[in-house]
């Protein structure tokens, strides 16, 4: 009886129901070997692991300075319209919901032409002592 009631509590919590005709489903947003400009990932760096998600907001007709990642990340963004621009001139245009496998020890930045914020969740996977972004 215990366990019966545990089990209904948890899926209720989940919005699960019995009679729910909705199963769960999950989608690959994005899966690569690569970063968004065709560059190969490094390996994970050896030490502590530290995971870090980091959400970020670009006001209207502003960009980020330029910067650069020591550690592998991947991000959605939730909101409005980015362009990332690299080193060499490679750009990715987003929209909201799109994927990023960012690149990793290459100077880019972000810029924001749209006329609302942009909102990005970045996902670093670093160690302790590992910095998750550095200014150029």
């Amino acid at each position: 009886m215990k366990n019966s009631l545990a089990a209904l509590l948890f899926f209720s919590l989940l919005g699960c129901h019995k009679n729910n005709t909705e199963a769960p489903s999950s989608q690959v947003l994005i899966e690569s070997f690569q970063s968004w400009n065709g560059d190969s990932l490094p390996a994970y760096p050896s030490g502590k692991p530290k995971i870090s998600i980091v959400k970020v907001t670009i006001p209207p007709h502003s960009e980020l300075p330029k910067h650069y990642h020591p550690v592998i990340n991947a991000g959605v963004l939730l909101s409005g319209e980015l362009t990332v621009v690299d080193s060499k001139g490679n750009t990715l245009k987003m929209k909201a919901g799109d994927p990023i496998i960012e690149l990793v020890n290459q100077v880019h930045y972000g810029k924001n032409e749209g006329n609302v914020p942009a909102e990005i969740v970045v996902f670093y996977a670093g160690t302790e002592d590992t910095l998750i972004v550095v200014k150029e």
